[in-house]
């Protein structure tokens, strides 16, 4: 079993940053690839937005990200981080971590574990 907490998020206007944190429990951190998705509110679908594999070396981004987001992670500190800059309104979303992350190849994604979310308002 893991838990995981996110932290990090808030209010920001366009064109700034925000770094949102997630801390997992348990001792087998590694053995998952972690990511984030988010959902944009009521009738929208959860889309992923980055994904790390347990080593960290090999990573994914959706391409409204690249650029602009950089997710890493600390095994050590069970954490996973993703550094979002010059934000713009359209990303504004509840975003949550993920860890056992599948699908894709047109399978929809699917995750083992699920963060609680944590809100990314961003201000035009």
């Amino acid at each position: 079993q893991v838990q995981l907490v996110e932290s990090g998020g808030g209010l920001v206007q366009a064109g700034g940053s925000l770094t949102l944190s997630c801390v997992a429990s348990g001792r087998t951190f590694t053995r998952y690839n972690m990511g984030w998705f988010r959902s944009g509110g009521p009738g929208t679908q959860r889309e992923l937005v980055v994904t790390i594999n347990g080593s960290g070396g090999s990573t994914w981004y959706v391409d409204s990200g690249k650029g602009r987001f950089t997710v890493s992670r600390d095994n050590a500190k069970n954490t996973v981080y993703l550094q979002m800059n010059s934000l713009k309104p359209e990303d504004t979303a509840v975003y949550y971590c993920a860890a056992g992350i599948r699908g894709g190849g047109g399978e929809p994604y699917a995750a083992n574990y699920w963060g609680q979310g944590t809100h990314v308002t961003v201000t035009s």
